[in-house]
């Protein structure tokens, strides 16, 4: 019991005086209050939330952008891309991507968030990153300078039946030849970035390097307008944990390209957050050795020994806060309400017309509502 309550204090006092957290999600905008909650209990100042659009429920952007206009000052946003009617039929996006870059960050977005480019959602978007489909998106994102937030494959021992954890497998995270191999995925990322260099991404999950900093440390001297942040995958943890020192040297030169982030979501509960968010911060304040949380998700829990970085006060404000102002701005960008809701009003009708749901009944639709009353 002592060590649970001891995940659920304060970790230590830094000097830090506020934290982005730059990777949250918000299932939709009735979990916003929670979501609130959740931020208070981690400590957190500001929640930068990822979307990722279902275009047949009209969420993701919808409800990301609603709530930032509810609570400007406390949220970021990083809209998602809608595919319409695209996916395995082939069909094309009913806006084109690069329209939609230019679209959400009038709206208010502050950046991307890409999910395309991992492996379970390779099998409905099967199109390569750096072929046809994507290509004016990424030109279009390299030239209005719309950061991304990118996730790129998946742990390794996602590829093998045999290695991967039972929570993985359990969420149908389990890949076989069939699917994109996740070198297939690093090579079309280094041609995107080869033919845009001034592409300013953070590779979500440590970019699934965790295991081989070497190679991550060579792919950031490679791409100067990268970076990298911390959310669990807390193989991530325990795998910088094998060479503590290695990883506290790594912090410590590329301390200016790491960003915070905790991959909280709305659906958890306050004690939860707290876990979660906690786990990687002990990790980088302290020099403690210590496990997975026991009163953690089944997410979180993995054999082995996580030994902690103790980075020094500068490092720390540089990944909790000043790294991600500086790619996104010190401020939110504000939601320009009037745009977002005849988008939110085009993005429930294209969900009604794909789903059959009324588009007064889907997240667009609600969101829309919410809007409405603040005109």
């Amino acid at each position: 019991m002592r060590g649970a309550k001891r995940e659920r204090q304060a970790v230590s006092q830094t000097g830090v005086t506020a934290i982005t957290d730059c990777h949250v999600h918000l299932a939709s905008i009735a979990e916003v209050d929670h979501l609130l909650e959740i931020r208070q209990a981690t400590r957190v100042g500001c929640m930068n939330l990822l979307c990722f659009v279902d275009p047949r429920a009209g969420d993701g952007t919808s409800s990301g952008l609603t709530a930032k206009a509810l609570h400007p000052d406390l949220f970021y946003v990083f809209g998602g891309l809608n595919h319409g009617a695209g996916g395995t039929a082939g069909g094309s996006p009913a806006v084109p991507l690069e329209e939609q870059v230019r679209e959400l960050l009038s709206a208010g977005c502050d950046g991307i968030k890409l999910l395309e480019s991992g492996p379970g959602v390779r099998r409905t978007l099967p199109w390569p990153l750096d072929g046809p489909y994507y290509r004016k998106f990424f030109a279009t994102a390299e030239e209005l300078g719309m950061p991304l937030l990118w996730h790129v494959a998946e742990p390794e021992e996602f590829w093998d039946a045999e290695r991967a954890p039972a929570w993985a497998v359990k969420r149908n995270w389990v890949y076989n030849e069939q699917d994109v191999s996740k070198e297939q995925l690093y090579a079309e990322v280094e041609h995107v970035l080869g033919r845009h260099p001034g592409l300013r991404v953070i590779l979500a999950h440590l970019y699934f390097l965790s295991a081989d900093v070497p190679r991550l440390a060579r792919f950031l001297e490679a791409h100067p307008n990268a970076g990298v942040d911390l959310s669990p995958g807390v193989e991530m943890l325990f795998n910088l944990s094998v060479d503590a020192r290695q990883a506290r040297e790594f912090f410590l030169a590329y301390g200016d390209r790491i960003y915070f982030g905790t991959d909280i979501f709305s659906g958890l509960t306050e004690s939860q957050g707290q876990v979660r968010a906690n786990m990687v911060r002990r990790f980088l304040e302290t020099a403690e050795t210590f496990g997975s949380p026991p009163d953690g998700e089944d997410i979180l829990q993995m054999e082995g020994r996580i030994h902690g970085l103790d980075l020094p006060t500068e490092a720390l404000e540089k990944i909790y806060r000043t790294n991600f102002e500086a790619l996104a701005g010190r401020r939110p960008r504000r939601v320009d309400i009037a745009l977002t809701t005849d988008c939110l009003r085009r993005w429930g009708e294209l969900a009604s017309s794909l789903s059959g749901t009324p588009a007064e009944h889907t997240e667009a639709g609600r969101c829309r509502r919410l809007l409405e009353d603040l005109r």
